[in-house]
């Protein structure tokens, strides 16, 4: 059974924009959250995983819609793929019964490992961190541990031609322009970054 979840931030936006297109996709049943993505208390969705069965699949409007974090987002795919359940995300264009849904999710995966590891060392040495640079003064030069991971990642999902720079910015949780700047760090190419456009409703949703 294909299962929806929507979730918008507060109580005076809308839902349907979600599920009118989880019930185009074909999913029979219908989840319905009004709760911040920051809000760890979130009972529909848990009613939702509590009712999942092998065979299933889960089906989000965007991946903002389900993970609180990057790294929450991947311990509920992880959670679901135990349990034999699939994921798509109709947005991002993510399906992990394929191969290629696979494969970028796992591109996620490590950078969110190498995320909890940049925390972990800054926790470790955030203070000795904070002294050095009121001695040396000013921005340290060049992209920070976590940027470098972020630009990784948009590197190779660049290279892989299955998403826009758009999408990829989304997807890490930065703006278009850094997206650019990314991956022209890691390729070590000058990319010309298009003019910005007006944003659809759709994009425009939070």
């Amino acid at each position: 059974m294909r299962i929806g979840y929507a979730r918008v931030s507060t109580q005076d936006q809308k839902l349907e924009l979600q599920t009118d297109a989880l019930s185009k996709y074909g999913c029979l049943q219908l989840f319905k959250e009004k709760k911040s993505g920051k809000n760890k208390e979130r009972p529909e969705l848990e009613r939702m995983i509590s009712q999942l069965r092998a065979g299933d699949t889960v089906v989000v409007w965007k991946l903002d819609r389900l993970g609180r974090s990057l790294r929450d987002l991947i311990d509920l795919v992880a959670e679901f793929q135990e349990r034999g359940v699939d994921f798509v995300s109709l947005q991002d264009g993510i399906n992990t019964a394929t191969a290629t849904g696979r494969f970028t999710f796992n591109i996620f995966a490590s950078l969110a490992e190498f995320e909890r590891e940049i925390i972990r060392e800054r926790t470790k040495a955030g203070l000795d961190a904070a002294k050095a640079r009121g001695r040396k003064g000013g921005r340290p030069a060049g992209l920070s541990k976590e940027a470098q991971g972020k630009a990784k990642s948009a590197k190779i999902l660049f290279d892989s031609k299955t998403k826009t720079v758009e999408e990829i910015a989304k997807i890490l949780g930065i703006g278009r322009a850094t997206c650019y700047r990314y991956i022209d760090h890691a390729s070590g190419e000058r990319l010309t970054a298009p003019e910005s456009g007006s944003l659809s409703p759709e994009e425009e949703q939070s």
